[in-house]
């Protein structure tokens, strides 16, 4: 990994032990701007880069990755929450973006426009192309410190913009490896990283008319505050859910189970995908919550490098403490534990709850952590109620095998994405991704990414000789 310089230095710790993993710089506000003077700089360079170099360069950090995925997924596990199970799955899917990436700038193409559709542009032919907006900010979170980055700093390269990078200060060093494989194939300024503090270093990059577009991912008042000082600038951002998976009578009660224990206890709930709710028919109410009870008791919590662990720790012991309260002041309230709400320091057991007031914010904000509640419902329209009883939008997901109640559930849910027989922990890199209400704004996703990316020209070209007839 390349020296950042920078006048001070920050050290990356692992959340689990305390140990320092590496050292980072930490950037201030001058080197901020001059980042951003970097990647001004570069924009006609990315402009003119040819996709086929695009490409190379997309595929070359793809390669490397796949060389060096072990010692990657190693050091996501280290740095941040994941399970090494869990970060080698991150490291496949980062190469498999950046590969859709590189398809991506294969297929940016514009359209041509029938201009004779209108008497006015008779005699005239032309078309619309997409060209790169300039210099992109991304800004990435902690719970996926790979993925998202090449979500990012993939679809800037494919539209041919630059961009500068501001990874979350926890766990900002396997960023910086893949910036650094991608910026080796790049014209100077291409990808620019800053570590360190977003209140630092983020509000006067907003405040320059230079940043043409921020792609955001993270929580929802860190949002509201970029929205307020990006002005007109584009913005894309992903904002966080609390996302409900439905189980009607009929589903598949073994694939259900599976299914939402999974996207319960990913990334120790911390992925705004988490199954925080499920909603299941009173029929089935009882078989389903003693399955899942049980399953969420044998959950193996433990050290993130021991490939029997299935869940890993929580960022940081202030993160955990937030949890065991809003579990606790759930149970305070009426809750029952069905399983879990043990916390040891950053480590949380994952919590299943049912009986919750009808006003628990459990119900109703992102818990960001490892806890799960169960509700009842009396048919199909009290469980899309329910569903839909969030200001949130991200994704939802219904168990069903009517094709009928799968439809119905995908034209009432009031969410981005329905997800139809698995949970809503489920996404695939190529497919548009982003939600409505509070979850954010636009839509990521490779080919959504770089749409946002670019920008419409226009070419019209008249031919007086194509006219037919006079005075038309």
């Amino acid at each position: 990994m390349k020296a950042m310089v920078a006048s001070a230095s920050m050290d990356v710790t692992d959340p689990e032990t305390g140990e320092i993993v590496g050292t980072v710089a930490r950037h201030n506000q001058r080197e901020a701007d001059a980042a951003l003077d970097r990647a001004d700089r570069a924009r006609s360079a990315m402009a003119d880069l040819p996709t086929h170099m695009r490409m190379k360069a997309l595929k070359l950090a793809a390669s490397e990755l796949e060389v060096e995925s072990e010692t990657i997924a190693a050091l996501i596990a280290r740095e941040g929450i994941k399970t090494i199970t869990e970060a080698r799955s991150e490291v496949a899917r980062a190469i498999e973006t950046l590969t859709l990436c590189a398809e991506a700038a294969r297929s940016l193409t514009g359209q041509t426009i029938r201009f004779d559709q209108y008497p006015t542009g008779m005699g005239r032919t032309g078309w619309a192309e997409p060209i790169p907006l300039g210099v992109v900010l991304g800004i990435t979170p902690f719970n996926d410190p790979l993925n998202l980055v090449a979500h990012k700093v993939g679809p800037a390269v494919a539209a041919g913009c630059p961009i500068i990078l501001k990874p979350h200060e926890a766990t900002p060093l396997s960023a910086l490896w893949l910036c650094d494989a991608l910026a080796a194939h790049l014209p100077e300024g291409a990808i620019e990283v800053l570590t360190g503090h977003g209140a630092e270093l983020i509000p006067p990059l907003l405040a320059d008319d230079r940043v043409r577009l921020v792609s955001f991912t993270g929580g929802l008042e860190t949002g509201r505050k970029i929205a307020a000082a990006a002005g007109v600038t584009r913005l894309v951002m992903e904002l966080g859910s609390n996302c409900a998976t439905i189980v009607m009578d009929d589903a598949d009660l073994d694939l259900a189970v599976d299914a939402c224990l999974s996207g319960a206890i990913a990334a120790a709930g911390q992925n705004c995908l988490h199954v925080q709710r499920i909603i299941a028919q009173r029929e089935i109410y009882p078989k389903l919550r003693d399955r899942l009870a049980d399953r969420f008791k044998a959950v193996v919590t433990g050290p993130k490098s021991d490939v029997r662990t299935q869940m890993g720790c929580m960022i940081d012991e202030a993160s955990a403490l937030r949890v065991e309260t809003m579990g606790q002041n759930a149970v305070g309230g009426g809750a029952v534990e069905l399983a879990g709400g043990l916390r040891d320091g950053v480590q949380h057991r994952p919590t299943l709850l049912e009986k919750l007031d009808a006003n628990d914010p459990i119900l109703h904000d992102e818990v960001f952590g490892p806890i799960t509640a169960l509700m009842p419902a009396d048919d199909f329209d009290d469980s899309v109620a329910q569903a839909n009883a969030t200001p949130f939008g991200l994704q939802a997901a219904i168990f069903t095998n009517r094709l009928d109640v799968a439809h119905q559930a995908v034209r009432r849910l009031d969410v981005g994405t329905v997800i139809v027989n698995d949970s809503t922990d489920y996404r695939l890199d190529a497919m548009p991704f982003g939600g409505t209400g509070q979850s954010g704004l636009g839509r990521e996703g490779v080919a959504s990414a770089v749409a946002a990316m670019c920008e419409a020209k226009v070419a019209s070209f008249r031919w007086p000789s194509m006219i037919n007839g006079a005075n038309l």
